[in-house]
Parts: structure tokens; sequence; C-alpha cells
């Protein structure tokens, strides 16, 4: 086993989907900042290599992760914060700086707290093992969340919902997660990063310059609201029905095949 705290390989079968392994499992994949940092890097990679189409994020282990190691990070808050993105990185939880525009699946098993759930709510589908553990504790160690979660969690699941977890820090199950939202699947445990992986080769084999635009005007009516995020559908539906992708499409619908599709 390699001793990166974050493994980095290809999908063999694809070729195109970014397999993000979580490597820590001594310590429940609990993250310091070396781990955060090649989390980080890891974020670029998929978003600057352009054959890559998704990212999958998972964990080596039984855990996903057991939030921060805070006897590594506590002593790293500055008055301006915490500096985790290295140069050619991207914030994985994407509240500072770069956004990818690149979908990411995450699988989660065993204990997910604190910057594991936000890592959730920064992916696009998530699927949980049915024994999967999870907790926004920060409350209980005297801090807030601070990777989205403050954002996000009311967004996916409602407020009440997500007051509920955050502001009690108490524990949940993957059921309360697939009843509010927060995943999208639950499977039996040891079948979370297989069946992940069949939702990430699904998207990356869907066209992937509709499949970025799709995200980006999602996000920015997140972001900026609804009426930014009209404005941009019609210049964007234009643009994109000139690909050769939509020709490629096109051509699949009426000859009743699957597309392949090239990304230009």
């Amino acid at each position: 086993m390699t001793d990166a705290r974050v493994t980095v390989d290809r999908d063999t079968l694809t070729g195109n989907i970014l397999l993000i392994g979580l490597n820590r499992p001594d310590k429940r994949n609990a993250a310091d900042l070396r781990m955060i940092h090649e989390l980080a890097l890891a974020y670029g990679q998929l978003e600057r290599d352009p054959t890559l189409r998704c990212g999958l994020v998972y964990a080596h282990g039984d855990h996903f992760t057991g939030g921060l190691d805070l006897a590594d990070i506590g002593p790293r808050i500055t008055a301006s914060g915490i500096d985790i993105v290295p140069e050619g990185g991207i914030n994985p939880w994407q509240v500072s700086g770069q956004q990818l525009s690149k979908p990411v699946v995450i699988a989660v098993q065993g204990t997910c707290l604190t910057l594991g759930i936000e890592l959730l709510l920064a992916s696009d589908i998530a699927v949980a093992a049915e024994s999967t553990s999870f907790g926004q504790v920060e409350v209980s160690r005297g801090i807030l969340p601070f990777g989205g979660a403050t954002l996000r969690f009311p967004r996916a699941v409602g407020w009440g919902n997500a007051m509920r977890w955050i502001l009690t820090g108490e524990r949940f199950d993957a059921a309360e997660a697939l009843r509010i939202g927060l995943v999208q699947e639950v499977v039996p445990d040891g079948e979370q990063f297989d069946r992940a992986l069949a939702l990430a080769r699904r998207v990356a084999a869907q066209a992937p310059l509709a499949v970025q635009a799709t995200l980006v005007n999602a996000r920015t009516a997140l972001r900026e609201g609804d009426a930014a995020a009209e404005a941009a559908l019609q210049p964007e539906l234009v643009r994109l029905a000139a690909s050769n992708d939509s020709r490629r499409g096109m051509e699949a619908f009426l000859g009743r095949t699957e597309a392949e599709f090239v990304g230009d």
C-alpha cells in the first residue's frame, strides 16, 4: 500500500474517471493537512486533465473519515484561517476560489463525520453503505462547520432537517441520510464503491460539454440566483447545438444506437 494520504488512479475500463481514495485507514481516514493538500491536488488534476470526465471519491479501509485530525489541524489555524489549497489544487469543499466544472460521485462507508459530510454536499451524486454512521459534530468540539455545511446542508435537505443534525452534533444513520436527501442511494455494505463507479461510468458516457454546462448552470442558479441561470440557458443551448457531440447524439437517436461522445 502506498504511503500517500490520497491515492489517485484511473478507472481501468474507461480511462476517463479519476478514482480519488482517502488513504489513512489506521486513523479512520482522519484528515491532517497533508491529506487535505493531496486531496486538493487530486481535484486540481481532475479539473485540468481534458481526458477526465468525472471523479469518484471513496475511502480505503472500514471508514470514510473520522473528520479532522484536530491535533494536526488545530495548531495550524491562524488569524487568516487555514491554508488548505496548495499551488495547482482546488479546495475539495469548493468554498473558496475555483469551482470544479466536472461532476464528482462519492461512496461512503463506516464513519462519515464533519468534513466527510461536507465532501458529500460538495459532490453531485452520493452512495452510502447501509451501516454508515454520519455526524456533523463541530459544535460538540467548540467550532463551526467550515467546509460548506452551513451553506449546502440546508439547501440539500431543508432547514429543519439540517439544523436537527448540525446544531445537536448527534449521529444519524444511512436510512436517515437517504430520507432527507443527503445521499441518493443506500446499498449493502461492501457494494458502495462498485455502485458509485457504475454511476460515474454512466455520467462519463454522456456528452462532456453538455454535462459540464448543466453543472455550471445549476450552480449558477444556487450561487447567483435563477435570473442569472436563466439568462445563460439559450446561449448555452446554441453553443452546444453547434458541437460535434450534439450531432453525434442526434445521429445516435435517429439510428437508435448509443452515442460515443468525444467532447468537441
